[in-house]
């Protein structure tokens, strides 16, 4: 027993067993101690409580819903909402911060000048500071009856943007989205087959055919989709003292997505430009030996270098950014975070709903780290290429 006791895999596997069990045994006290609280106070636990009618009312929603609707629907309300959120700030910020980055590299003084003071101004203001700045803003436009629509479609007020909207059902846009996609995937596969050993001219024209069949397939889809009885294009009107028709973007909505995008595009700016940074001269330099444009130069060079830099940063930034959605319950925008909160209050369900939520962020996050972290290993150079 000694001799087998004094062999060093032995100890450390008895240490681990000892440490994990450890664990384990603490996690089941606690929940043994809590479960006999709870008893004592007469409240009881599970997951039952999600078919009770929640009695509330929720501003925003994608989906249908009425203060007759159980709390697992609330729940899948604030989750669509979140997403909903993440899917219009983090495109915005993306786009806005690679124009910064490039214009603090562009060797231009103006714009560098002009992207060092959005940095500086966007990065050091409290993410939550600039979302009441922008709801006040918001909040501070004119009156539905003293707003005159731009170019006939657009109006801005107080009460929210009235965007044109399309009386579609909701699988033909499901259909549309899916033969975009459809004719992305076709153009990446044929870039690295057919394109790749095919003339410019030739590969041109074959993407601007399949972009077009993909076009036409979209707007069919919209089109079989229609709503009967109903144009295609719903326009917003002014009606009384209110628009009608059309697409309402809220203040919460517009406020969340202003500010996060621009506070994201910040960071990002300098993670683009730490990316450009990096990319050795040399690589440059070969373009313009030859005989490349400067846009050829950033498009087939710097930035695709760029981006193979930076990919593992922005994915720690857009999970960032996506976990700052939280912020919307500032302003009664009612995301994932601020859904949970009013059924904690409602319902008395704490722990549950903490676990929901705790659940919820854990594999969105996670989502996105898995997908981006995929593309990252797609388009990572191998090896020392990067080496001069």
């Amino acid at each position: 027993m000694a001799s087998f006791l004094k062999d060093k895999r032995v100890r450390d596997t008895g240490f681990q067993v000892a440490f994990v069990s450890s664990i384990i045994a603490l996690a089941v006290a606690f929940v043994v101690v809590g479960k006999t609280n709870l008893d004592a106070q007469g409240m009881t636990s599970g997951f039952g409580f999600l078919e009770r009618t929640t009695g509330w009312r929720i501003s925003f929603s994608l989906i249908e819903y009425s203060t007759s609707s159980p709390y697992w629907k609330a729940i899948l309300v604030g989750i669509l909402n979140s997403l909903f959120l993440g899917a219009l700030a983090l495109p915005i910020a993306t786009v806005i911060g690679i124009a910064v980055g490039v214009m603090r590299t562009s060797g231009n003084g103006m714009a560098e000048l002009v992207g060092t003071c959005f940095v500086e101004v966007f990065r050091n203001v409290p993410l939550i500071l600039q979302l009441l700045f922008w709801y006040t803003v918001l909040l501070g436009l004119p009156a539905p009856r003293d707003v005159e629509p731009l170019l006939g479609v657009f109006a801005f007020t107080g009460r929210g943007i009235y965007l044109p909207g399309l009386n579609v059902t909701g699988g033909s846009v499901v259909l549309a989205f899916c033969a975009l996609a459809a004719a992305f995937g076709a153009a990446l596969w044929l870039r690295n087959g057919r394109w790749s050993q095919a003339t410019v001219a030739q590969a041109r024209k074959e993407r601007l055919v399949l972009w077009g069949l993909a076009g036409l397939a979209a707007v069919l889809c919209m089109w079989l989709g229609r709503i009967p009885d109903t144009p295609l294009v719903n326009i917003p009107e002014q009606r009384g003292l209110n628009y009608k028709e059309g697409i309402r973007v809220s203040p919460e909505l517009m406020a969340c997505v202003t500010a996060i995008a621009i506070y994201g595009a910040a960071y990002i700016a300098e993670i683009v430009r730490a990316g450009f940074n990096a990319v050795p001269r040399g690589q440059t330099e070969a373009g313009h030996a030859l005989g490349l444009t400067s846009w050829q130069i950033f498009s087939r060079i710097r930035m695709p270098l760029a981006l193979r830099i930076v990919m593992p940063t922005l994915i720690n930034q857009y999970v960032w950014l996506f976990k700052a959605t939280t912020i919307g319950i500032a302003i009664s925008f009612t995301d994932f975070f601020m859904v949970i909160s009013t059924a904690i209050n409602q319902s008395g369900q704490t722990l549950e709903l903490i676990a929901i939520l705790m659940g919820g962020f854990l594999t969105i996050n996670y989502t996105i780290s898995f997908v981006l972290n995929r593309v990252n290993d797609a388009i990572k150079l191998k090896g020392t290429q990067l080496r001069i």
